[in-house]
């Protein structure tokens, strides 16, 4: 069976007007979260305008002289720039899935993938623009610094003309910006390779995250039940659904793994969170990927992993008993 056009109408409207009516609540919990794990943590330190001394460099020609170090330079036979810190100036994009798929939760958590993706998503370009970073949504919001960057997000997402979906949009990041997917990644392997490779095309780093409910990974399911699939409306019933479970683990594992690969090829950081777990966790594994430090946080177990995603036709589904 499947949703007729008038049915997936309501659904989209439902799922928006969900989304206003929680907003206010993600706004606060990102607040929170970004302040909890503030202090402790230290600017990503790059060479630009900043005001304290980073390191020397050769100078290069073709730059004004007025940047040589004269000082330094007498040391040396060569010309010496003074580099200072750079708190980060850059941009990272962050795109948090708000498809349907997003919209669950089992009897196992208390949180939607679609709220915890926006929690962590607010909760990051919080951290970041406190340290001197810009952070857009791509199609959705231009790169801002703003002090209120978490009020600008929620707006630009709640008037967004529709939803984020599972992947981002088609866009060439500058070589020197980073990119966060924040999603399910239900979608099949060959679309989540195909969007790793389109943006990653530029050298532009990033980090995808697979944000998950534990159902979805341990398929606590037996006897009889229906499963429905939230974008295309498919409907499967199992007889007995235990009996397929060794068979749909298998089968996430193997997704994971491909898109794992395609991630490290590019360099680009892959986590795998449950929304079992606190969202704190999950920010802080990523401000210790984006600061350099890949191993600084080590994941409790049922985490955040440095796993992957799904299987060929997976998508996330919702399932109830018969």
């Amino acid at each position: 069976m499947e949703f007729d056009a008038d049915t997936a109408v309501r659904s989209a409207a439902q799922d928006a007007a969900g989304l206003v009516a929680a907003m206010p609540r993600l706004v606060l919990e990102a607040r929170k979260i970004a302040a909890s794990v503030y202090h402790g943590l230290h600017g990503r330190r790059r060479a630009g305008s900043g005001e304290n001394f980073w390191q020397y460099r050769r100078f290069m020609d073709g730059e004004p002289s007025n940047r040589v170090d004269w000082r330094r330079s007498a040391r040396d036979d060569h010309l010496y720039v003074r580099e200072r810190e750079w708190e980060a100036a850059h941009t990272v994009w962050i795109w948090p899935d708000l498809s349907t798929s997003m919209v669950f939760a089992s009897p196992l958590v208390w949180e939607t993938k679609r709220d915890r993706a926006l929690i962590v998503a607010f909760a990051l370009a919080e951290l970041l623009v406190r340290g001197g970073e810009r952070v857009g949504i791509p199609g959705i919001m231009n790169p801002s610094a703003s002090r209120g960057i978490v009020e600008k997000m929620a707006e630009a997402l709640v008037h967004a003309p529709s939803l984020p979906q599972s992947l981002p949009p088609a866009f060439s990041p500058s070589p020197l910006a980073e990119v966060v997917v924040l999603g399910d990644l239900w979608s099949p392997t060959k679309e989540v390779v195909a969007s790793l490779i389109g943006l990653s095309a530029s050298g532009a780093h990033g980090h995808v995250v697979q944000i998950c409910d534990p159902a979805e990974e341990t398929f606590p399911y037996s006897g009889r039940v229906e499963f429905r699939e939230p974008e295309s409306g498919l409907m499967l019933t199992i007889g007995r659904a235990e009996t397929v479970r060794e068979e749909y683990v298998d089968r996430v594992a193997t997704h994971r793994a491909i898109i794992r690969r395609e991630a490290e090829r590019r360099t680009w950081s892959f986590l795998v969170h449950r929304t079992d777990r606190p969202a704190s966790e999950l920010l802080l594994a990523l401000h210790a990927r984006m600061s350099g430090g890949h191993g600084a946080v080590a994941p409790s177990e049922g985490g955040v992993t440095g796993e992957t995603g799904r299987d060929e036709s997976g998508h996330g589904e919702s399932g109830r008993a018969a």
